[in-house]
């Protein structure tokens, strides 16, 4: 008998507190909230809507970009390739108001980009694509890496196989890698969603205008207080989380058949 079966109940309390810990806030949300004048301010409606519409957006985005790039750097051979990881973990690391600053240095009215983008028609400060670059450049990072450690997961030989019965190099990724990386590829979309969903601190140099639902819960904290914030938040939870959730069940579902 080892260590972890003899002593079951330490782990166990350990696990519970340390979910205490992570529920904590939530239930403290719930707690304050005040339900019998539970209402939202003005413009909230329009925040979500900016927000789940533009996040959808900068979610096909990055999985159209990220995924044959992750794609690329599990399976070929790169010299150099510590040079675009270093890559990767630099746009990971950034902090957020940092980032915001940079594209704005690069994609502003007066950047490099920004000026020949804006004479010919697209403005990527306080828009709509402003906003999209700002989720984008927020979210890429983390779906390549872990879409990355997803394909690394699946074993070549398997794909081989496939390439030896025939199939083109385009049939053996659809039909071997993408249903045997599924489940990390799922992670990896739901971790995208959500981190483009919430971001604040790029969002709020970029494309303040229009205001998604990050910068209306700081807008009604300073203007209203936190009884304007808790209604706003909560929907921002509602609407986070069905895509993670589906996506994990259909992922775990698709494992079990």
């Amino acid at each position: 008998m080892n260590a972890a079966t003899s002593h079951p109940r330490l782990p166990a309390a350990v696990s519970a507190l340390t979910l205490l810990l992570l529920a904590a806030p939530f239930i403290g949300l719930a707690l304050i909230t005040s339900w019998h004048h539970f209402g939202f301010v003005d413009g909230d409606g329009s925040a979500i809507a900016v927000s789940l519409g533009y996040s959808l957006l900068a979610l096909l985005l990055i999985i159209a970009l990220g995924t044959p790039l992750a794609w690329w750097l599990a399976r070929y051979p790169v010299r150099g390739k510590w040079l675009i990881d270093a890559l990767l973990l630099l746009a990971l690391l950034t902090p957020p108001l940092a980032m915001g600053l940079l594209l704005a240095a690069m994609y502003g009215p007066y950047g490099p980009a920004g000026s020949v983008l804006e004479r010919a028609g697209l403005v990527l400060t306080n828009s709509a694509p402003a906003f999209v670059m700002a989720q984008f450049y927020s979210a890429l990072p983390y779906y390549v890496i872990a879409a990355r450690a997803a394909f690394e997961g699946v074993p070549r030989e398997l794909e081989h196989i496939a390439l030896t019965l025939g199939h083109s190099p385009w049939r053996s990724f659809m039909h071997v890698s993408l249903p045997l990386a599924r489940l990390g590829l799922a992670a990896a979309v739901a971790l995208a969603w959500v981190r483009a969903l919430g971001e604040f601190g790029v969002v709020l140099i970029v494309a303040y205008y229009p205001q998604g639902i990050p910068v209306k819960l700081w807008v009604n904290l300073q203007n209203v207080g936190l009884d304007a914030v808790y209604p706003l938040l909560w929907v921002f939870f509602l609407v986070a989380m069905p895509l993670p959730l589906a996506l994990g069940l259909a992922a775990r579902r698709r494992r079990l058949i």
